[in-house]
């Protein structure tokens, strides 16, 4: 791990390579999973503030979930989450578009000017994974089969994780954290890494 502003970042964000590929896995993180998407507080309050204008990029069985269950509920886990429509399926604020991949309907809401509110940070950093530790915000890549054609794209095009999330993590951390990132990862592609060990057959 490195240790950086109250950060600890794991090194697979510079080791890994990802970019999502929309046309092969169609959104499939909005549908695929047995919980929602992580919530701040402070998302979660201002999602129901704002729930009438999201309405018209939610689905109708999107709106039912909704009005049943809240716009935002707490998890098996203890954790605070956007429902989903039923078990083991889709965001309620999930919608599909005319290509049939699913799109984050605050996310859309946003883009028009609807709502001042991108979508929730934990979808908008993934594939990282943030979990607040006594001292610092740990950073680690997360692995999804569903997401093996982003990790094939980020392969060919050779984009590093942290550089494929530059405007989440300038939304969550500011930009001299990134800036600041941006130099620590030269130094580390600088230093020689250890050899895989051969194994003893």
């Amino acid at each position: 791990m490195i240790e950086h502003q109250g950060t600890l970042i794991s090194e697979e964000l510079f080791e890994k390579r990802f970019v999502c590929d929309l046309s092969a896995c169609k959104g499939a993180c909005c549908e695929q999973g047995d919980s929602g998407a992580p919530l701040e507080p402070e998302e979660a309050a201002f999602i129901k503030k704002h729930i009438k204008e999201l309405l018209p990029y939610m689905t109708e069985r999107g709106k039912a979930a909704v009005k049943k269950q809240g716009t935002s509920i707490v998890d098996s886990d203890g954790e605070l989450v956007t429902p989903l429509v039923q078990e083991y399926a889709e965001c309620v604020y999930a919608k599909k578009d005319t290509t049939g991949t699913w799109k984050c309907g605050i996310d859309n809401a946003w883009r028009d000017g609807k709502i001042p509110f991108r979508k929730p940070i934990s979808c908008h950093l993934y594939p990282i994974r943030t979990e607040k530790l006594k001292y610092h915000e740990a950073l680690n890549y997360h692995e999804w089969p569903i997401c093996a054609p982003a990790c094939s794209c980020g392969a060919k095009l050779d984009v590093v994780v942290f550089r494929f999330l530059k405007e989440s993590l300038v939304r969550r951390y500011g930009q001299e954290w990134y800036d600041e990132l941006e130099i620590i990862y030269q130094e580390w592609v600088k230093k020689p890494k250890p050899k895989a060990k051969k194994q003893i057959r």
